[in-house]
């Protein structure tokens, strides 16, 4: 089972601000189209509304290089060991800054490529603007990971139906839905989600809405995986 820890939390808030511009070896080449690439540790990117990043932040990791046609289709190359710990979340980010209640609609349509082999998931992280509370929509995993918490049972919201746990990894609590099967391509209303946990659950209270990220979180793709975005669109009012 892969353990989401400390680290991942401290180091996905330092990126953007340090851009350390480590190179973290070379990978294969990017789509021929790409508009924008990069094998930096932190690398990243604005592309029409949406923030890429690269985000290699777990320890073990072996190289890896996101490219981007667009904030919304996009890719990442990726050799990272077999071995357990989560080693990277190459993420499309939009900002939403809005409260629970304010919002109107929160919704995100997504259609991927991924492996058949190694160890991730493919899911949205989503987080309050003071990084107290982390959600985390599964739709698809393969291998040896796992998520942070204990179940709470099976819920149907936002068109999916998702086993749901509960967890804490020292800094912030953690939601995590996974879906009851996996999917390559789909739309989920984020907003019944966000709904649920506040005034089904009370697990918080009327949060304003930060990051809304979609990507792949991955432990191992030993040899060498193509994760791709074929397209990604996060919209609320």
């Amino acid at each position: 089972m892969a353990t989401r820890t400390l680290g991942r939390v401290a180091k996905a808030l330092l990126a953007p601000a340090l851009a350390l511009g480590v190179t973290v070896g070379l990978a294969s080449s990017p789509a021929s189209a790409a508009v924008w690439n990069s094998c930096d540790q932190w690398g990243n990117t604005s592309l029409n509304g949406y923030t890429l990043y690269n985000n290699i932040w777990g320890s073990g990791a072996g190289s890896q290089c996101i490219w981007a046609n667009s904030g919304t289709n996009w890719g990442v190359w990726a050799n990272h060991p077999n071995t357990g710990g989560i080693k990277s979340y190459p993420n499309s980010k939009k900002v939403v800054n809005k409260t629970i209640t304010s919002l109107g609609s929160l919704s995100s349509s997504y259609n991927v490529t991924v492996p058949s082999s190694g160890a991730y998931n493919t899911s949205y992280d989503i987080w309050d603007t003071d990084y107290d509370y982390e959600i985390m929509l599964w739709v698809n995993y393969n291998g040896a990971v796992g998520p942070l918490g204990t179940s709470q049972g099976t819920v149907t919201l936002g068109g999916h139906t998702w086993t749901v746990y509960k967890g804490n990894n020292g800094a912030n609590e953690v939601f995590s839905f996974l879906r009851t099967s996996d999917s390559s391509s789909g739309t989920v209303n984020i907003l019944p989600i966000l709904k649920w946990i506040k005034d089904t659950k009370g697990w918080f209270g009327n949060e304003t809405i930060g990051d809304v990220q979609f990507g792949f979180e991955i432990t191992s793709s030993s040899g060498g995986l193509d994760f791709q975005a074929n397209s990604l669109t996060v919209s609320s009012s």
